[in-house]
């Protein structure tokens, strides 16, 4: 494993990645959304974390975080952990018409890992990169906003629901964020 990307400062603001194995589309059904969001609710209210920026886009989560409590290897190892479970627990209950080709994808990316179970929705690493000051951050902000409208999801980043853009615009976001500035 990489030594370059650890949590390395306990109170450092960092921007991380969580990417679907494969880069699979998992995140165009508002279930598995929601799932992510209600999941970062939790960690946000139970295990300290902050957010200060976000977007879910199809295939991954961009999230410039810090914490007040646990540790951020902690929450996010937790996060996928959780997850993943539910995602796989999720997919059979909402009949999902890619089923049974994410069952097997999934699968097949689990295989090789002994620590891995039965399915590896994420990859491995959430690729931390520590935010040490007001120029990296607010390219990182900029970075995670306009992730959508280059993808051609949306026109103007406030516009996409599923990031702190909103916020930023001073509308109501689906996630506490602690604007940075």
């Amino acid at each position: 494993m990489s030594e370059k990307y650890k949590f390395r400062d306990p109170e450092g603001l960092y921007f991380v990645t969580c990417t679907v194995v494969h880069w699979i589309d998992l995140f165009t059904r508002k279930e598995f959304k929601h799932l992510l969001i209600d999941s970062l609710k939790h960690c946000q209210m139970k295990k300290g974390l902050i957010i200060h920026s976000w977007v879910l886009m199809p295939s991954h989560l961009h999230l410039i975080i810090s914490t007040k409590q646990d540790p951020l290897e902690g929450i996010m190892r937790d996060f996928k952990k959780f997850t993943s479970r539910e995602i796989i627990k999720c997919m059979a209950v909402i009949n999902e018409s890619r089923q049974e080709w994410l069952m097997r994808a999934f699968k097949k990316s689990s295989q090789k890992l002994q620590r891995v179970k039965s399915h590896k929705v994420w990859q491995d690493g959430n690729h931390p990169i520590l935010l040490d000051n007001n120029k990296i951050q607010q390219e990182k902000v900029d970075y995670i906003h306009i992730n959508p409208v280059e993808a051609e999801i949306v026109d103007e980043p406030e516009n996409f629901r599923y990031s702190s853009a909103r916020n930023y615009a001073g509308k109501p976001g689906l996630l506490e964020v602690v604007l940075l500035e």
